[in-house]
């Protein structure tokens, strides 16, 4: 029997689909539950506050470009959302004095219009925003060579290239999205072989860089944390790092600070991966099969999901 439809847009697959026994198991977790729910290849971490996290998140890149050397480059993929810890990035390499000669960078993801990537002049470039947050900050003898920055473009054989040219990706680094995605690995459309139910784990995880469409929360999210609420703003197509690449990073490290996902989001993506309960209408529960993910928490953003009225 084909499962419910969508409670946010009938046409796709998303959370709302799933068992409802889930979805109120989820809501009801407190903080010390969530914590409680590390295990082998899933940590939780939390942090008590916003300089903590952010310090924290950039640290991840500091610890992976460290292990680079001319025999063994290293590179990590980071996001766009968060963006905060990315002048932090490039103060704290600045700092150290830290050579970045033999360290690479790989772009999560960025816009699609009538099939072509947006330029860097584009307002919402992700590839303009990591330049201008991150690496423009970063003295021009530390920073890596602009060959070993790759952000995706839809050229998308020249990025998968780079993943399978030999540098090793210490860590995928990324948010979460309203619709449960990493990157924008977003939930399928309910079309097709996909009609009555969404695709398997192994379908899923076989896809690589690719154009996407984006599901109808996603624009809206994106119009709300980046353009004012304005969707018209927000293209519908993007290109993003897929599953298979994400399978040959070592490990991925997911920041919750409660500006991108909300408290039931951010509790039950949590839940599916501890207790490995895998389903692609909630893409990030996929990870429940990676050996190494960590979520981070800023404590302040958990929330909670009881009801209230504004």
């Amino acid at each position: 029997m084909s499962r419910k439809l969508s409670s946010l847009a009938p046409s796709w697959w998303d959370y709302t689909t799933l068992d409802r026994d889930l979805i109120d198991d989820a809501a009801a977790l407190t903080p010390e539950q969530i914590l409680a729910l590390s295990r082998p290849g899933f940590k939780v971490v939390f942090y008590d506050t916003l300089q903590e996290f952010y310090c924290a998140e950039a640290l991840e890149y500091i610890h992976a470009w460290k292990q680079a050397t001319p025999d063994n480059p290293t590179g990590i993929c980071g996001p766009i959302g968060p963006t905060e810890q990315l002048p932090l990035v490039a103060q704290m390499v600045n700092e150290m004095g830290l050579s970045l000669k033999n360290a690479h960078f790989w772009g999560m993801d960025e816009w699609v219009i009538q099939g072509r990537a947006v330029p860097p002049t584009h307002p919402l470039s992700f590839e303009r925003c990591d330049r201008e947050m991150c690496f423009n900050k970063i003295s021009q003898n530390l920073v890596m060579p602009d060959s070993q920055l790759h952000f995706p473009t839809e050229r998308i054989s020249e990025f998968e290239a780079s993943w399978n040219s030999g540098v090793r990706c210490v860590l995928m680094q990324g948010g979460q999205g309203d619709i449960k995605h990493w990157a924008f690995n977003d939930p399928l459309p309910r079309t097709g072989a996909n009609q009555d139910s969404p695709p398997s784990a192994v379908e899923y995880r076989a896809l690589g860089t690719r154009i996407v469409d984006l599901h109808p929360v996603t624009i809206a999210q994106n119009a709300r944390t980046s353009g004012g609420g304005n969707v018209s703003l927000v293209p519908t197509q993007a290109v993003t790092v897929g599953p298979r690449e994400t399978w040959m990073s070592e490990k991925v490290s997911i920041w919750h600070a409660g500006n991108h996902d909300n408290p039931f989001g951010q509790r039950l993506t949590a839940l599916m991966i501890s207790k490995s309960i895998v389903d692609t209408a909630v893409p990030m529960s996929l990870l429940a099969d990676h050996p190494n993910v960590q979520f981070n928490y800023f404590r302040g953003g958990i929330g909670h999901c009881s009801v209230q009225m504004h």
